[in-house]
């Protein structure tokens, strides 16, 4: 009796924790009701402090990233088997309910945060989960965080960990969170068609116009770096459904009217954050555009982008300004 009731405890235990594994991966964490404690929980990684993905979890890099501090960032996508990602034009993956997208800062070669989404039945939620000293574990960070760290370039920042209302305020568009990096214009041919290959989308996408890839940018034209700077650090707010839809900016790589790109457009409601001046762009003169002196800004009213950096990003203030000055008027 007592073996027989041994071995029924003993497979009870087996089948409780393997019902919500799927290729290593906790599915009840990511689409239950909860919010994790800590980040281990959900098993998107082999190896956490290599980065090391778990099976079924892939790696991905975007042609031109979100800056943040010169951050590096480590970016993975889940999808839980037997689904796929559905192509959407060049614009964002359709990814289904299941899937979450996975996103690690390192800063001064350690771990600092990872910013997990969750697309769950109800919508996509956003949780911000900061690292310890011992880089063994990162637990959840609802409030967010304030960090004394030093920028590849030297500068000692107070770097900001978002509170999990403030990653609203980037992934808000009109009354749902949703992804912003993973469209496919962002992504490289390469990567598309192995994702497709690998069974994971369900076609390549044709991208007529692709986003540059940022690493290339000294060796390539000077409007489509600009251009797609832009779209992958100011459009998620600066479209007609973002949280800045009031500025009247469309920074949206697919955006080809002037004006909404702010070329010759009066600020609609900029305060002092026009900086006495009279254009969003101006061109020839990027000393003269409010876009540039935004940019080149940390003081709050002014700053832009507002959240997500608490540094300038000179290679991106001087690519937008490079593609200012030699525009024609």
């Amino acid at each position: 009796m007592r073996l027989l009731l041994a071995a029924f405890l003993l497979t009870a235990t087996a089948v409780a924790v393997a019902a919500p594994q799927d290729d290593g991966v906790n599915v009840a964490a990511v689409t239950g009701s909860g919010l994790p404690a800590t980040l281990g929980e959900f098993h998107f990684f082999a190896d956490a402090a290599a980065q090391r993905p778990a099976a079924g979890v892939t790696p991905y890099r975007l042609q031109t990233p979100l800056w943040s501090d010169g951050a590096e960032k480590l970016r993975f996508v889940y999808l839980p088997a037997g689904t796929k990602a559905k192509a959407n034009g060049d614009g964002l993956l359709d990814l289904p309910v299941g899937a979450a997208l996975i996103k690690t800062f390192k800063l001064e070669g350690r771990l600092i945060e990872t910013r997990v989404l969750l697309h769950r039945a109800d919508g996509w939620v956003a949780l911000p989960y900061q690292w310890n000293r011992e880089q063994t574990e990162a637990r959840l960070a609802l409030a967010g965080a304030r960090l004394e760290l030093t920028t590849p370039q030297g500068q000692p920042i107070s770097y900001a960990i978002p509170n999990k209302n403030q990653c609203k305020e980037c992934h808000q568009q009109g009354d749902a969170v949703v992804p912003i990096g993973p469209k496919a214009r962002n992504l490289s041919a390469a990567w598309l068609e192995s994702f497709h290959k690998a069974g994971k989308l369900d076609s390549v996408p044709k991208v007529t116009a692709r986003v540059p890839l940022w690493d290339d940018r000294a060796k390539l034209a000077v409007a489509p770096v600009a251009r797609g700077w832009l779209d992958s650090n100011c459009a998620h707010c600066h479209n007609p459904g973002g949280s800045a839809s009031n500025s009247g900016l469309d920074l949206r790589w697919e955006q080809a009217d002037p004006v909404k790109l702010g070329i010759m457009k009066r600020p609609v409601a900029a305060g002092r954050g026009s900086g006495g001046l009279e254009f969003d762009v101006l061109p020839g003169h990027p000393e003269q555009s409010i876009m540039i002196y935004r940019m080149g800004s940390l003081e709050g009213g002014i700053s832009m982008p507002e959240v997500g950096r608490s540094s300038i990003d000179p290679d991106g203030q001087a690519a937008v300004a490079r593609w200012i000055r030699e525009m024609k008027r």
